[in-house]
């Protein structure tokens, strides 16, 4: 095995040159045929369940049982990603000192994101949803949800290399939004730029990037979401089919 140096920042990585190769095994699949009318039944029920998703930003306090959380995210973590080597790391917050000190941070980003650095067609766009700087809802949520992207692993001071990490990193979350609307939650997807003040809040390690901030749980009594978030695009424009 042949090991190169390199000096990366404050710390000693070691690339691996050559890699060991991990013989190929398989195991059966496990797969219950289902017949095709029931396949198409439950196409629907699942369309008609997640075409009911909205993004909320008034959240009720009620508390969010553990158990929920953690079987999202584990589903979440059965998401496909390159090389099996799932680059991914999700961080619960329900504390209330850091959920404060994440508001903080954010609109901070978020300020001088409305007033400086956004150009005049992307406010424009943000126009019929109704948002601006603050973001009461970050402490308001009982449970924020930050994803972050692992972009290499080091292990005894091997740097091992992840592969399409932003595509293995949206997939699951995807995954993570869809299990937490089935499971009867809702949620806000949150991406004040940048995000690395949640590296120093979260104490995430360097290798780590935040990709996005999930705030979930109940809506308010009498929530109001935009009307515009509603018009979703038809079939016909979305998507192109060769028969």
């Amino acid at each position: 095995m042949i090991f190169l140096k390199e000096i990366e920042k404050s710390f000693i990585y070691y690339k691996v040159d050559k890699v060991p190769i991990m013989k190929f095994k398989s195991i059966k699949l496990k797969h219950k045929t289902i017949p095709i009318e029931e396949i198409k039944k439950r196409s629907k029920i699942y369309y008609n369940l997640i075409k009911k998703r909205r993004s909320i930003r008034e959240f009720s306090l009620k508390n969010i049982n553990d158990s929920i959380i953690k079987n999202a995210i584990k589903s979440a973590g059965t998401a496909p990603n390159g090389a099996n080597l799932q680059p991914w790391h999700f961080v619960v917050i329900k504390n209330k000192k850091i959920k404060k000190e994440i508001r903080k941070a954010a609109e901070k980003e978020e300020k001088n994101f409305y007033n400086k650095i956004a150009p005049i067609e992307w406010l424009k766009a943000l126009e019929p949803l109704g948002t601006d700087a603050n973001k009461q809802f970050l402490e308001e949520a009982p449970i924020l949800i930050a994803v972050f992207e692992k972009k290499y692993e080091t292990k005894n001071k091997i740097k091992i290399k992840n592969y399409y990490v932003k595509e293995s990193v949206g997939i699951a979350t995807g995954i993570l939004i869809s299990a937490l609307h089935y499971a009867g939650l809702c949620m806000l997807t949150h991406t004040p730029n940048p995000m690395t003040f949640l590296n120093k809040i979260l104490k995430r390690p360097i290798n780590e990037k935040p990709f996005v901030l999930l705030v979930v749980g109940f809506p308010k009594l009498n929530t109001k979401v935009p009307k515009f978030a509603s018009q979703k695009k038809s079939l016909n424009e979305i998507s192109t089919w060769f028969k």
